[in-house]
C-alpha cells in the first residue's frame, strides 16, 4: 500500500496552486505588518511548496528570497512560477530539510506558510531564530483552535493528525517563549481554504476516482485525502489557519 499511497499522493497534489490554505491577500497582509523592513529584505521561505507565496513576496518587495523545500517537484513548480512572474533573478530555490538548514544568521524575515507543523510550532520558531538578524521578523501560518469547545470529531481528527495543535492564545504564549514579540495575528478566511487548495484538490480526487474505479485500495486512500475537506466543511468555525507575525527580541 505504501507505493500506491505515494503514487496517489503525488497524483492528487502535483501542480496544485497551493499545498495548504492561503491566498495572496493574506500573504500581503502579513508582509505589511512588519514595520521598518529594509526596501530590499532578505527572506527565507521555509517549506515553500510550489511557491505561490514566494512569488507574492518577491513581487511585494525588492528583496532576495531563498525558498526551501525537500520535494523536487514543488521546487520545479516554483522555478516555472518565478519565470512567469519575472522574479526569477531574486528567488533562489534550495532543496533541503527544514531540520538541517545550512544558513548563517543574516535574514530579515523567516517566512513559512502551512509548514512549521512539521517541526512543531514552538520548535520551529526556536530553531529559525538562528537565521534571523537581530530584530528580524518571522511570519508563519499554523492550524489553531478558534473555540474553547470544538466539536468532538474535529478534536479526534486533529488529535491524530497533529497532536500539538493549540489555541490562538496558546500559540501566542509559544511565540513569547521562543523569544519573539508578537506583532499581530489574524485568521485566514474560509475562502483561503477553498479557493486554491480544497476546490482544485477535490477536482483532482474526482478524476482519480474514475481512473481507479474498481480498486478499493486506491479508493480508500482517496477517501483519506478527502477527509480533511469534509471535516472543515462541517467545522470551519472550530479551527482555522492563523497567520502569526512576530519580531525577534
Amino acid at each position: 500500500m505504501g507505493d500506491l499511497n505515494s503514487e496517489l499522493f503525488w497524483a492528487v497534489h502535483r501542480d496544485l496552486p497551493r499545498e495548504g490554505p492561503g491566498d495572496t491577500a493574506a500573504t500581503l497582509r502579513a508582509f505589511r505588518m512588519m514595520p521598518d523592513l529594509p526596501p530590499d529584505p532578505t527572506i527565507l521561505d521555509v517549506g515553500c511548496g510550489p511557491g505561490a507565496q514566494t512569488v507574492t513576496l518577491a513581487q511585494a518587495s525588492r528583496g532576495r528570497l531563498i525558498a526551501v523545500d525537500t520535494h523536487r517537484l514543488f521546487l520545479d513548480d516554483l522555478v516555472r512560477r518565478t519565470k512567469w512572474a519575472g522574479v526569477s533573478q531574486r528567488v533562489h530555490p534550495a532543496r533541503m530539510s527544514m531540520f538541517n538548514l545550512g544558513f548563517s544568521q543574516g535574514f530579515d524575515v523567516v517566512w513559512s506558510e502551512g509548514a512549521i507543523y512539521i517541526m512543531g510550532f514552538e520548535e520551529g520558531l526556536r530553531a529559525w531564530r538562528a537565521f534571523l538578524k537581530p530584530g528580524g521578523y518571522a511570519a508563519v501560518t499554523e492550524v489553531s483552535w478558534l473555540k474553547p469547545d470544538p466539536a468532538p470529531d474535529a478534536v479526534a481528527f486533529w488529535a491524530e493528525a497533529y497532536p500539538k495543535m493549540a489555541s490562538v492564545e496558546g500559540n501566542l504564549s509559544r511565540v513569547r517563549r521562543a523569544g519573539y514579540r508578537p506583532i499581530g495575528h489574524f485568521t485566514l478566511p474560509q475562502s483561503a481554504w477553498w479557493g486554491v487548495y480544497f476546490t482544485p484538490m477535490l477536482a483532482r480526487i474526482a478524476e482519480l476516482r474514475d481512473a481507479y474505479r474498481g480498486n478499493p485500495e486506491a479508493q480508500a486512500i482517496l477517501d483519506e485525502e478527502a477527509a480533511e475537506t469534509d471535516l472543515y466543511r462541517q467545522h470551519a468555525d472550530d479551527y482555522g489557519y492563523v497567520f502569526y507575525v512576530m519580531q525577534m527580541e
